[in-house]
């Protein structure tokens, strides 16, 4: 299996349950980690025949731009469009960190993780 991940893919965008979040928004870090059998030779040296962690990342730059109350919500959106682009794809972790998030105290990041496929 071949693994490939982005890593702290920052953004600024605009998901929280309460109103206020959805209107002067947050930083999000973001990891993606995808795992899959190559459906062809990799000494071919062709990018379609491996996953390319740039449309992925596109992928995850359109998410991020459509608010959402949960960030969970976003995270399985990214998910759907990474097992719909790459049908070979066996196995996605992403987590969505969200920066200071808007607690009483100070908190560095909140998170959630979610795994293709979901773990019983």
């Amino acid at each position: 299996m071949i693994n490939i991940a982005l890593h702290d893919a920052e953004f600024f965008a605009y998901h929280g349950f309460y109103p206020e979040e959805q209107k002067i928004g947050c930083r999000f870090l973001i990891d993606i980690e995808i795992g899959f059998i190559p459906q062809t030779n990799l000494n071919d040296d062709n990018l379609d025949d491996t996953v390319d962690y740039e449309k992925v990342y596109i992928m995850a730059c359109e998410e991020m731009k459509n608010p959402r109350k949960l960030i969970e919500t976003v995270g399985q959106a990214i998910i759907d469009r990474i097992i719909a682009q790459y049908h070979f794809v066996e196995v996605i972790k992403v987590v969505i960190k969200k920066l200071n998030p808007p607690l009483i105290g100070k908190v560095a990041h909140s998170s959630v993780t979610i795994n293709y496929p979901s773990e019983k």
